[in-house]
């Protein structure tokens, strides 16, 4: 079991559970096999650096899936954006891709409830499977729908 303290909020208990999805800039296939796990553990160290417990994290080469727990004094887009910020600096400084390394702009973000938490695990920990007969576009788009997320098509992540 999982108990977050915030030691701004006295007598706050929460579980916030939260699916991210990262994609990189236009789609490219950046993400190397080679250096993912590293990837992995970098972005793992910036979570836990402030405060927050990463629960699995996998992806593709052109996207991430994060499942974290959150404390409820974090600021989810303050957090997409340390993440961001400094993998952008880790793989570029390093070499890593053959060009420069952005991520998209934006990111999704899904809550989950306490019972959902082992199949959302079990679901980025699988990923690369589950692409082997899903799309990522029909992936996001699932999500969308199933969160009842509003959007308009031509603001999603860039297509190619």
């Amino acid at each position: 079991m999982i108990i977050f303290y915030s030691f701004f909020m006295a007598n706050t208990f929460s579980k916030i559970y939260i699916q991210l999805v990262l994609t990189v800039k236009g789609r490219q296939s950046l993400i190397n096999p080679q250096w993912e796990k590293d990837l992995y553990k970098y972005i793992t160290g910036i979570v836990q650096n402030k405060g927050q417990k990463m629960l699995a994290i996998n992806g593709m080469p052109d996207h991430l899936h994060l499942f974290i727990g959150m404390n409820p004094d974090c600021n989810l887009s303050d957090l997409v954006r340390e993440i961001k910020k400094s993998t952008n600096v880790w793989i570029n400084t390093n070499g890593l891709t053959p060009s420069k390394f952005y991520w998209q702009i934006g990111f999704g973000a899904f809550s989950y409830a306490e019972s959902e938490k082992s199949r959302v695990i079990r679901y980025i920990e699988n990923q690369k499977e589950h692409h082997s007969k899903k799309s990522f576009q029909a992936e996001f788009m699932a999500l969308l729908e199933k969160f009842e997320v509003p959007y308009k098509k031509e603001y999603l992540f860039e297509w190619q």
